[in-house]
Order: structure tokens, then C-alpha cells, then sequence
């Protein structure tokens, strides 16, 4: 797997979305994506209870631990670099987590525009 480079929705280096929980689809702690990430985990987001519970909803539960995959499930607060396109869900139904637009990779906009992820900036 060749990573796509690691620029960000502004247009700078991409930086780190999460160390602990270690996140990224190469488990790297960044939001870096590939051909083959087919699920474009490129949005570097804050974990909030309203997106964890919406999410668990709609069947992708991130609150449970899952020891097997050596995941410690997540809590609000913690950093994640989540899907595009469940972003996007969760921005059309009024629950999106806020975004760290410069750990954002630019992949992203393929799926979400910028104004989108602007919007849900954090501050």
C-alpha cells in the first residue's frame, strides 16, 4: 500500500489527529489514506457523547471496547480520523463531532466540502 501524501484540507502538512487512542487507517496516529482505504478515513475528528451515541445508532458502535482488535472503544474527547462519508452522514443529520482541519487529509474533499468542514471547525 502506497500512501497518498500527507497534506492536509488547508493545504499544509497533515498533522496529527490522535497518539492515544492510536488512530489512522495506518494505525500511524495521522489521518493518512491509500487506494486501498476503501472507507476514506481521512476526517481527523473530536469525539463527542452526542456522535458516539448517533453512531452506535446507526450500527458502527466506536464506544465499546473491543479487546480482539485491541481496541478500547471511545470516549468523548478522544481524537479519531473517522470515514468521510459517516462524516458527512453525521453533518446531514445534525450531529457531527467537530474537525481538526489541519489533521484533515485532503482526500476528504472528495467526499465533504470545505465549507462543511469548516463549519464544524474547532476552535
Amino acid at each position: 500500500m502506497t500512501p497518498a501524501p500527507s497534506i492536509n484540507v488547508l493545504g499544509g502538512a497533515l498533522e496529527p489527529c490522535s497518539m492515544a487512542p492510536m488512530t489512522g487507517f495506518f494505525r500511524d496516529g495521522h489521518c493518512n489514506t491509500c487506494a486501498e482505504d476503501a472507507g476514506s478515513h481521512t476526517v481527523c475528528v473530536t469525539m463527542t457523547a452526542e456522535f458516539l451515541a448517533w453512531s452506535k445508532y446507526v450500527g458502527n458502535d466506536l464506544s465499546t471496547p473491543r479487546p480482539e482488535y485491541r481496541f478500547a472503544g471511545l470516549k468523548p474527547g478522544d481524537g479519531w480520523c473517522l470515514c468521510a462519508g459517516r462524516f458527512l452522514q453525521a453533518h446531514d443529520e445534525g450531529c457531527a463531532p467537530q474537525v481538526r482541519l489541519a489533521s484533515t487529509h485532503a482526500r476528504a474533499l472528495a467526499v465533504v466540502p470545505l465549507a462543511v468542514l469548516q463549519e464544524h471547525a474547532a476552535g
